[in-house]
């Protein structure tokens, strides 16, 4: 979850693309635009926090309960999120929102 927090910080749309499970519902298959949607966010959202509240690691699904702290034009749009991550040919990828 660290990474692809830092990743949309940093604007890396190749590693949220190459981290997200191909069964989660924002996948697209058509790259070039899903990168440039990941790039508006990234550049339009201010992120400053992110606070780890559970992890519950199984295998193959573990979850991450977190806390974004991110604005947009100086508006607070933190949200808490469960998140399930999905182990695939030994790599992590993030599967969907759970609810909490």
């Amino acid at each position: 979850m660290r990474s692809r927090y830092t990743a949309y910080f940093l604007g890396n749309a190749k590693y949220i693309i190459k981290s997200t499970h191909p069964k989660n519902i924002d996948y697209q298959g058509n790259t070039i635009l899903w990168e440039k949607e990941i790039l508006e966010f990234s550049q339009n959202y201010t992120f400053e926090k992110l606070s780890i509240l559970e992890f519950v690691e199984n295998e193959p699904t573990s979850y991450v309960t977190f806390k974004a702290q991110i604005n947009y034009k100086g508006n607070d749009h933190s949200f808490t999120e469960k998140s399930a991550f999905e182990k695939i040919n030994n790599v992590w990828m993030y599967l969907k929102a759970v609810n909490i």
